[in-house]
């Protein structure tokens, strides 16, 4: 997989991801909000890896933020590359070098019913779930398709067959945008992977204010598991990737039961509590 761009990659599965890529001696470039936790995450990397680490702070809600990640991506191997807004972590070349991989990871819980809620918040959430996974995709796959190799790593949930709001739609766009690439990229060389995991330990719903306690301990996932699984499915070519047997069945029994019953047992309206209970806390 060469160079990989990350985005989301200073916590929770990016982060994972980052560890297990460069443990792969995949060099890196690194996409996340803060300078100060990307450049503490590059410098671990470095020293415990020994991989090339380029860190590039952007907020993916924001037209610049976006539009900085967005010409990494369109970088050829014959530019030098040198920004005010790229670093490097390690000595070496990887900003003169083009992507391989993508992962589309950054996300974050809305944390709010959409009624009534802020709207702000949800046109940042569509940015950056939504808007961000199209643009980056956009840009990275003409260079790939060109070179005859590469692969774009979309991070969804299995949340997108439920009915739980605007989160669950995002993920479900993404699914399927995931899916549409893989019939418009057969015979480029290039793969495209979508992965759902379930409920995951991260710091992912402690930030959105939602109550752990509400789910046993047997629903959740560890953040090394679902990364591992989604690597072996873009070695593998694999569309879809579902980590986990309970959650594949949970995916399987979502698929066959009817709509009606799952906006009553899997809607937004099953998460008020939650979200309830984290707020009181």
């Amino acid at each position: 997989m060469g160079t990989a761009l990350i985005t989301g990659a200073t916590s929770g599965i990016g982060l994972e991801l980052a560890w297990q890529l460069a443990e792969a001696h995949h060099d890196l470039v690194l996409v996340a909000r803060s300078r100060e936790s990307l450049t503490a995450v590059a410098e671990q990397l470095c020293q415990v890896a020994g991989v090339g680490v380029e860190v590039l702070p952007a907020d993916l809600s924001t037209s610049e933020g976006l539009t900085a990640v967005a010409e990494r991506l369109r970088l050829e191997p014959t530019v030098a590359r040198a920004t005010s807004s790229s670093e490097h972590a390690r000595v070496g070349d990887v900003a003169a070098r083009p992507i391989d991989l993508l992962v589309n990871n950054a996300g974050f819980a809305v944390g709010q019913v959409f009624v009534g809620g802020d709207l702000r918040q949800e046109r940042r959430a569509l940015a950056v779930m939504v808007s961000a996974v199209m643009e980056l995709t956009h840009a990275a796959l003409p260079g790939m398709v060109a070179r005859g190799h590469g692969a774009i790593l979309n991070i969804s949930s299995v949340t997108a067959l439920t009915a739980m709001g605007t989160y669950a739609a995002h993920k479900a766009w993404v699914r399927t945008f995931t899916e549409g690439l893989v019939s418009e990229l057969r015979g480029t060389g290039v793969t495209a992977t979508v992965v759902n995991p379930g409920l995951t330990r991260t710091e992912f719903h402690e930030r959105a204010g939602m109550d752990e306690t509400a789910w046993p301990d047997l629903a959740w996932l560890r953040a090394e598991d679902v990364a591992s699984a989604a690597l072996d499915a873009v070695r593998r070519g694999q569309v879809i990737c579902t980590p986990s047997v309970r959650y594949r069945a949970a995916n399987a029994a979502l698929r066959a039961a009817p709509r009606w019953f799952v906006r009553r047992v899997a809607g937004h309206g099953s998460m008020r509590a939650r979200y309830s209970r984290g707020a009181e806390e």
